[in-house]
């Protein structure tokens, strides 16, 4: 993976540029020790590593707009940073770029329960903002796996979604308004406290914009009222692509639950071994759960499990307690954890229409042999959002390469049947140079045009999300 040279300019005056950071932040705001910044030198992308000029951490959006402006005086590139979650590389740094981390701002400003939302500094983890609601009988919808760790920064710049998202939306459909900061340290409010903002969609451009146009430092949330109950089903199968076919049979039916998750045998061992979640010994597992008062409950169980039993499946189990339930689900939030117990691993992230399923997972299955690799599948099946996790030595020579070349096939394939490169990690350096499998020239060209407005020196995030030679007229100017 390629890499701009670093501007030697700016790395002679490091010095200088650190005096200058210290001069607008307390002491212990400013890291620029070599063996103190290292800890920021990746995010979970762990296969590439650069450590930054220095990192930064305010605690406002004040001391925000200060380094931006002082940044874009300087001519220094600005990475931003919620808790380094990303998979996918967003917030890697480059050796000539200050890394703004927002773990400090973790306040929650406003709850508004009669208009059912909740204001927030960017900084605070996804989970600990239904915690701050919860006791009132509200939740925050969104729930990546990363939901204890990852940060609402990093959700609104990659658009995170979750498990429960297939009923719920994705954090765009959740996200009301935000403040954000742009490079020249101008602070801007885009929608609000509201249905819907007058005039262009925005925040709709910001949400998912992978830290290439402003800092965010304030969110505007929806929160939701919790329902009644809610109680999986786990349904085994002998194949990955029977359990797709189910998955899409239950689509086409109009059934919607809250969520549908998939896993496959190498995925479901190691869950196991892991939590102790009491899954069936099969090939291919979906986890589907409904929610609602209890007559609702049984009948969207019941119309789920006469669609599954067309496909024969070798297990029907419906939980019968919150605490069968919490477990069943503690075995799916634990997957990548326990996944990188068995060996290291590259998490994909592609989209595909569900009625593709049973293709996809086959052809995955050819692809992976052809590379003599494992994969293990888990992921969000009720809007085709996959992520397979494809399994390497790290320390065996040419093993990374070939994950990698695995992984763009695989992604090539989610985008031949009509998906897209990324569902929710983001595009970040891990997708970049396969933009141009998705996108034509034109397409490039406006995206780029919109980083031109917010961004024009193109100091922001640099080396992410637009293939290298697409983007170097403008990062040249």
């Amino acid at each position: 993976m390629q890499m701009p040279e670093p501007n030697a300019a700016i790395l002679a005056r490091k010095a200088e540029i650190v005096r200058g950071l210290q001069r607008l932040l307390p002491t212990d705001a400013v890291i620029h020790a070599p063996e103190e910044v290292r800890a920021y030198e990746c995010d979970a992308l762990t296969a590439y590593r650069c450590p930054p000029l220095a990192v930064v951490l305010p605690t406002s959006t004040a001391q925000v707009s200060a380094i931006l402006a002082y940044c874009h005086g300087e001519g220094v590139k600005v990475v931003p940073r919620g808790a380094g979650t990303s998979l996918a590389g967003g917030s890697l740094p480059t050796a000539d770029a200050v890394l703004l981390g927002v773990a400090r701002m973790n306040r929650v400003l406003e709850t508004d329960y009669e208009n059912r939302l909740i204001r927030v500094e960017t900084g605070r983890t996804n989970l600990s903002v239904t915690a701050a609601v919860e006791e009132d009988g509200f939740f925050y919808a969104p729930d990546p796996s990363s939901q204890l760790a990852c940060a609402i920064a990093g959700n609104i710049a990659m658009n995170s979604g979750g498990a429960h998202c297939l009923k719920y939306g994705v954090t765009t459909n959740n996200l009301l308004g935000v403040t954000m900061v742009l490079m020249d340290g101008t602070v801007i409010e885009l929608g609000g406290g509201h249905l819907d903002s007058g005039g262009l969609d925005l925040l709709g451009v910001v949400c998912g914009s992978e830290g290439q146009l402003g800092v965010v430092t304030e969110a505007t949330l929806r929160i939701i009222a919790k329902p009644e109950g809610a109680r999986p089903v786990l349904l085994g199968f002998s194949s990955n692509e029977v359990a797709g076919a189910c998955v899409s049979d239950i689509i086409r039916a109009g059934v919607l639950p809250v969520a549908i998750e998939f896993m496959d045998r190498p995925c479901i061992e190691a869950c196991e071994a892991f939590a102790k979640a009491g899954y069936p010994d099969v090939e291919a597992l979906l986890i589907i759960e409904v929610e609602g008062s209890e007559a609702e409950i049984e009948d969207g169980l019941a119309r789920i499990v006469a669609i599954a039993e067309r496909h024969s499946p070798d297990v029907i189990r419906e939980s019968r307690s919150a605490e069968e339930s919490a477990l069943i689900w503690k075995g799916r939030k634990s997957a990548f954890g326990a996944m990188g117990q068995i060996a290291d691993y590259i998490c994909l992230d592609g989209t595909i229409p569900v009625s593709e399923l049973p293709l996809v997972l086959r052809r995955i299955g050819e692809l992976t042999a052809s590379y003599g690799l494992r994969v293990a599948n888990v992921f969000h099946a009720g809007d085709g959002n996959m992520h397979p996790l494809i399994l390497y030595n790290a320390n065996a020579p040419g093993d990374l390469d070939k994950a990698e070349a695995l992984g763009a096939d695989i992604l090539k394939l989610c985008v031949e049947v009509g998906g897209c490169l990324t569902g929710e990690h983001g595009v970040g350096v891990e997708k970049r140079d396969l933009m141009e499998v998705q996108y034509g020239p034109a397409d490039l060209e406006a995206q780029l045009r919109v980083k031109d407005v917010f961004d024009p020196g193109w100091l922001l995030n640099p080396a992410k999300v637009f293939p290298l030679a697409v983007s170097a007229p403008r990062r040249a100017a």
